[in-house]
């Protein structure tokens, strides 16, 4: 059985899809973007934008009653790897040690005109 869970504390969706979906122990986070939680971009800059991507992540994972330290799987999402560093660092303000397992990805475009999208796999307990 699985559960979606939603928040107006993060963009809302704009497809067929979940912010989230809980399944048993899992929640699954759908990629979330730089944009507020009104649904505008934050920045043009890709740190500003990260930094509220994972502002959104965050919000979604306090409404199914869990936090950073849950989630064991991060994809990252870049339109230009150069900015790697960028993210990384913004990353690590979020994530402490033992950090999520991880990979990053350079993809030719996002939505909205996003710069960073990254998705989640989070575990409660």
């Amino acid at each position: 059985m699985k559960e979606a869970i939603a928040t107006s504390k993060a963009p809302q969706a704009v497809g067929p899809y979940s912010q989230a979906v809980r399944a048993g122990e899992w929640v699954f986070v759908s990629g979330q973007l730089g944009l507020s939680p009104q649904g505008e971009m934050v920045s043009d800059k890709t740190s500003e934008q990260a930094r509220q991507v994972l502002e959104n992540l965050r919000a979604i994972l306090r409404e199914a009653g869990l936090d950073m330290e849950n989630v064991v799987q991060v994809t990252v999402f870049l339109t230009d790897i150069q900015e790697f560093q960028a993210v990384n660092d913004v990353y690590a303000q979020y994530f402490k040690p033992p950090y999520p397992a991880r990979c990053c990805v350079e993809v030719s475009n996002l939505p909205r005109g996003g710069k960073v999208e990254i998705a989640a796999i989070a575990k409660s307990g």
